[in-house]
């Protein structure tokens, strides 16, 4: 971890503090992809992270604080989810390519942050307000490039007048969400990891254009 980084009092963390804070949140990250996000415990996490309870209230006031933190490196890092579709081709091959390494590039990103994804999602199906802008922001890292894609798209005769871009965006994403929020679920029911991937790029490319991709 670089630049200035503070405790809970306000003091500057040197490097040996930073090391320590983030060991902490890798220790944190790493239960949630094993225990539910309402069970871990700080004691819990200092005790992975070979420290006391005392050292993480030193940089965070709860368990909470320092999921929020890390949910907010996955939203940082979604924002190169948008360069997987903004300025991208739509038209013949090269409009199949953008669909598959559109999927692709989703699906790495969610198996990567699985655990938060999840904790993100829970808390803004509960209603909480700073869990639905940070789901909301890793959406409309795709969402919103995919948006003007559309838009260009109608606005060239390519697809019908009528379409909603907005509307077209947000399906597309909402469907590549759940898809890479269920992966065990869909598989225990037939589906195979390569048709899945096949079979979003082909949904993909048929929201956005209409069309089925090129061959």
């Amino acid at each position: 971890m670089t630049g200035h980084v503070t405790t809970v009092d306000g003091r500057v963390a040197g490097r040996r503090g930073q090391a320590t804070r983030q060991k902490l949140l890798d220790c944190l990250g790493k239960m949630l992809g094993s225990s539910p996000y309402r069970e871990v415990k700080v004691i819990d996490i200092a005790r992975k992270a070979g420290t006391s309870p005392a050292t993480f209230y030193q940089y965070f006031p709860d368990v909470e604080a320092a999921v929020l933190e890390i949910a907010e490196d996955a939203v940082t890092e979604s924002a190169e989810l948008s360069e997987l579709v903004a300025g991208r081709s739509w038209a013949g091959r090269a409009g199949r390519q953008t669909a598959e390494e559109l999927v692709d590039g989703f699906l790495s990103f969610w198996r990567k942050h699985d655990a938060i994804l999840r904790v993100i999602d829970l808390g803004a199906a509960e209603g909480d307000r700073r869990f639905v802008k940070l789901r909301s922001k890793i959406q409309g890292a795709v969402a919103k490039p995919l948006t003007e894609s559309v838009d260009d798209l109608r606005n060239r005769g390519r697809v019908d007048k009528d379409t909603s871009p907005a509307a077209v965006a947000g399906t597309v994403t909402a469907m590549l969400s759940g898809v890479a929020a269920q992966p065990k679920t869909l598989q225990m029911l037939g589906a195979k990891q390569t048709d899945l991937k096949t079979t979003l790029a082909l949904f993909v490319h048929l929201g956005v254009t209409g069309r089925k991709p090129a061959k």
